[in-house]
């Protein structure tokens, strides 16, 4: 099916919707629509507009052979494909994305990551990651081009039927 036929009846010819999009994603339009709506859903729920704690995750997807963004081969997924970089706040919105080769490690895609927010989110003081990104070095770069504190989150395995949860926790 063609891009044609996917759209809409009242939108307009699809190379003048890719067109809006593609001008509108060089300006950086996207992104400031995003954080507007994500200051506006936090300050609806009595939180600060900007947040002071965040998440950084990846996550491996499979892609075709297709001609595209650069493709990799994800070890420890088995997984040919790209990365999904992901910052969120702590009510999971979305603060950044950054797709890459899913050959790329966990630590190096998130530098790329959060070198581009520097002077952005000024109340940021802390971001919680998994133990993919545990290391002195990446802690110290955070530290060092951020100023912000880094935690590797550890969890216990409850054994019960396969479920992660923090230490002490307790599953009835």
């Amino acid at each position: 099916m063609s891009l044609a036929h996917a759209l809409p009846h009242d939108l307009p010819n699809w190379s003048t919707v890719y067109l809006y999009f593609r001008e509108w994603k060089q300006a950086g339009v996207w992104e400031q629509v995003n954080a507007a709506l994500r200051r506006e859903v936090r300050v609806s729920v009595g939180r600060e507009p900007k947040p002071s704690a965040a998440i950084v995750d990846s996550q491996s997807i499979k892609t075709s052979s297709v001609r595209g963004d650069a493709r990799g081969y994800d070890g420890g997924k088995k997984i040919q494909g790209r990365k999904r970089h992901l910052l969120v706040d702590t009510l999971g919105l979305l603060l950044k994305v950054k797709v890459l080769a899913a050959d790329i490690a966990d630590r190096e895609g998130a530098m790329v990551l959060l070198l581009s927010l520097v002077g952005k989110l000024p109340r940021l003081l802390l971001i919680w990651a998994d133990s993919g990104y545990a290391g002195t070095p990446f802690k110290q770069w955070v530290k060092d081009h951020l100023a912000i504190r880094l935690e590797i989150v550890k969890h216990a395995w409850t054994g019960l039927r396969g479920v992660w949860a923090p230490q002490g926790t307790t599953i009835d």
